[in-house]
């Protein structure tokens, strides 16, 4: 008895020292450079060549490891490990962790070449028993769960670091334009289950018991319109105008975000990404993912394109630059406050011009902390014939506002340079043509993430999700990076 109590911890403490061993000496990326060092029972596996040939080009010694010497209270799984077997799941459509680890223990190479502590054993002649050298299914999920998602953003990280390299090799030049936009998902509850019985289903304040994290958000929404017939039919109960009359579709759920940027005549890849519960705007992905693309790139890109949602002062502000005026954000404007494209127009100044083209003055300014989601400064602007003083002439064009007793037009509107370049942007130019026809690169990215399954994904927790998204536009950006290489050079 004495000597078990002493000999369990000293062999336990003897395994974890051997599997943190094992995994200095080589990961993917190293196999992948070196593979004649393989074993033979590796070579000979088609499966674990062709994961090789996939996930090998990564930097994985740039990933986070966990402390592998560390009691965890079970086998310690490397993260690497576990993010290679993640990237294999989703290439090969495995539905669950327990279908992946199935087919891991079918193909022991694969055990052997993600870095998989491994159990000795003399029954099998690789000199390791697979099943035991594998986590259960609800290890890996739990991993999935509670692993930080900046170790699988390094992932996606360096993914786009071996786009860049590749892109230097074969001599592309890198897009200097990128498209934002956002992918809703859908929670796996019972709510978003349109045949399911759930009384007050779209109750923001009833949180589904199937998932802690998700949120209501609403999909899109527009107005409700009568149809056209030769005798009008009338409601017998409850009537309501349907001119005011709004429906949309709600689902609970999150939001993945993500910046794209367009390969020229071979595809494009995801910059950055990030995912936040679905009762967020579109609009405040725009700051987080322009931090992110700012590390990555190391500079402000010169070009964006984004759809109606993002049609902000702010977003027109960040792209703009006195040193590059040519610089953008391609937007179709959203009429907020009943004003269209050219709606409003300025002079040298920047002042805005009145119905009659006359220069209104700025009477105040303001801190805005309400109506927008950045705080800023807002002005208001009066009419040059009542502001800063009476003239007593009468309006050119005679507008209401000038009628008596009323003191002329005014504008309320914020003071900052993307106000102006809002209104003032040529949406009918070739250059603006040009950058807002790359945003349907973010709908293909959107399009391949959907066939992997983003939009419905079988898990019941927020962190677990975000990873999952993650994992999901790495393994885009490594499909696009593959079909790269097959490429000759002289095709760019």
């Amino acid at each position: 008895m004495i000597s078990n109590s002493i000999v369990t911890p000293v062999k336990a403490l003897w395994n974890r020292f051997q599997v943190s061993s094992e995994q200095k000496k080589g990961n993917l990326q190293t196999f992948w450079l070196h593979q004649d060092s393989l074993p033979d029972f590796v070579h000979s596996s088609q499966p674990a060549m062709r994961f090789l040939d996939l996930l090998g080009p990564l930097f994985w010694s740039q990933i986070p490891e966990r402390n592998l010497i560390r009691n965890w209270g079970q086998t310690t799984i490397p993260n690497t490990a576990f993010l290679a077997a993640c990237l294999i799941k989703l290439e090969d459509g495995r539905d669950s962790m327990g279908d992946l680890l199935l087919y891991l223990e079918e193909h022991p190479a694969l055990i052997w070449l993600l870095g998989f502590p491994r159990v000795p054993s003399t029954q099998y002649s690789f000199g390791f028993d697979p099943r035991a050298s594998l986590p259960t299914e609800r290890h890996m999920a739990r991993m999935l769960r509670q692993t930080p998602n900046a170790t699988f953003q390094s992932l996606l990280v360096s993914s786009v670091q071996l786009l860049f390299q590749e892109f230097a090799r074969q001599g592309i030049p890198m897009n200097d334009c990128i498209s934002v936009d956002t992918k809703h998902i859908l929670a796996w509850v019972k709510e978003n289950n349109p045949k399911a019985y759930v009384d007050n289903r779209f109750n923001k304040t009833q949180q589904p018991k199937g998932d802690p994290d998700c949120k209501l958000g609403c999909k899109r929404k527009h107005n409700k319109r009568v149809q056209q017939s030769d005798e009008p039919i009338t409601p017998s109960t409850n009537p309501l105008p349907a001119n005011g009359l709004q429906i949309g579709e709600f689902y609970w759920g999150y939001g993945s975000g993500v910046v794209v940027v367009k390969v020229p005549d071979q595809g494009e890849f995801v910059l950055a990404e990030l995912t936040q519960s679905f009762n967020h705007s579109d609009l405040s992905y725009f700051f987080p993912l322009m931090e992110k693309t700012e590390q990555i790139l190391g500079f402000k890109p010169r070009f964006g394109t984004f759809d109606a949602a993002f049609d902000a002062w702010y977003v027109y502000e960040y792209f703009h630059s006195d040193d590059d005026p040519q610089a953008f954000a391609a937007i179709p404007i959203s009429e907020k406050g009943r004003y269209k494209t050219k709606g409003r127009n300025f002079d040298e100044e920047g002042l805005p011009l009145c119905a009659a083209g006359l220069s209104m003055p700025l009477l105040f300014t303001f801190t805005d902390r309400t109506s927008c989601l950045v705080e800023h400064e807002r002005g208001k602007y009066g009419c040059p014939l009542f502001f800063p003083e009476p003239t007593g002439k009468s309006c050119p064009v005679h507008h209401k506002n000038n009628a008596k007793n009323k003191k002329g037009c005014t504008a309320m509107m914020p003071v900052s340079i993307g106000a102006r370049l809002r209104y003032t942007l040529d949406r009918n130019s070739q250059i603006y043509k040009s950058m807002y026809r790359q945003r349907t690169a973010v709908e293909r990215i959107n399009s391949q993430a959907f066939q992997l399954g983003i939009e419905r994904p079988h898990l019941r927790n927020g962190s677990a999700i975000a990873n999952l998204n993650t994992l999901i536009y790495t393994l885009i950006n490594l499909r696009l990076f593959h079909r790269l290489r097959e490429q000759p050079c002289s095709a760019y």
